[in-house]
């Protein structure tokens, strides 16, 4: 039997993965590709430089002689380089989906799972990443799952990417994130997910925040700060690090208004500021009534 051939863009997904985006991009360029592996990786940089907030640049870089993978990640950094261009964006991604040339591509598949997701519409996110196909798609499928509060659903495809590799980054993390949701003793077990990463690769925003959400579980929130801010170190507009930090503040009694102002700045969309506004909408009503 001949040997596999040597993955050549593993270094490069891996840390995609992990929350490494500059070094994704630092060490993009990779020899002797083939013309299917040399699209990967320019999707895998241009969703780096998407991770990174750098829109436009993907915007401007991609024209629409670009093959479908990479213009289903030009068609994700319109939709969030604005809330004015969501509309266009989503409206093009149903498009492409009914087009039976390239609607079954996966990374157009997988871009319209994150969209979904950002727009909280589980349903039609699963329609387009539920057939799986690649360990991204079933990673996703998890993190649906977990939203939708059905963790029987997220197990059943963390089993599904255990048949196929069991070591692979992606499993490992959607192990985690399963753990995580479901809590109590699973816990460490996340925990110690996260505590290997750490001694393998090197220290990301999302490796630090994996590891203080364990802590934060356990309610040691001090050990938990201590890593979120390492973690606002390597990215002070990291939104779950900021929102991890307002959660710590307030168990440890210190104040949070900064970091919650700057997670406002940076990200007006988030769930955390979400229902703090609700919540400040609630009281201000409260007060207008007994006033």
């Amino acid at each position: 039997m001949a040997a596999a051939a040597p993955d050549l863009l593993f270094g490069l997904r891996n840390n995609f993965y992990l929350g490494a985006y500059q070094a994704a991009i630092n060490n993009s360029d990779v020899p002797n590709l083939s013309p299917e592996e040399a699209v990967e990786r320019d999707s895998i940089v241009y969703r780096s430089y998407i991770a990174l907030g750098s829109y436009q640049l993907v915007i401007n870089e991609i024209d629409s002689s670009a093959p479908t993978a990479l213009q289903a990640v030009k068609l994700l950094a319109l939709y969030l380089s604005s809330p004015d261009n969501k509309d266009a964006a989503i409206s093009s991604l149903k498009e492409w989906l009914e087009d039976a040339a390239i609607g079954n591509n996966p990374t157009l598949r997988l871009v319209a799972g994150i969209i979904f997701l950002h727009e909280q519409d589980y349903n039609e996110a699963l329609k387009h990443t539920n057939a799986g196909g690649t360990m991204e798609l079933h990673a996703l499928n998890v993190q649906i799952f977990l939203k939708m509060h059905r963790s029987d659903y997220a197990e059943k495809q963390l089993r599904i990417m255990q048949q196929v590799d069991e070591d692979h980054t992606l499993t490992q993390l959607a192990n985690a994130w399963l753990n995580l949701a479901v809590g109590g003793s699973k816990i460490q077990e996340a925990y110690l997910i996260f505590q290997d990463f750490s001694e393998k690769y090197q220290m990301t925003g999302l490796i630090l925040n994996g590891k203080a959400v364990c802590y934060m579980h356990k309610g040691n929130f001090d050990e938990a700060e201590t890593l979120l801010l390492e973690a606002l170190n390597k990215d002070a507009k990291d939104g779950e690090t900021l929102a991890n930090l307002v959660v710590c503040c307030l168990h440890l009694g210190k104040p949070s208004s900064r970091f919650l102002s700057q997670l406002k700045l940076s990200h007006p969309e988030h769930l955390l500021v979400k229902r703090m506004t609700t919540a400040e909408d609630s009281f201000e009503r409260a007060v207008q009534t007994v006033a």
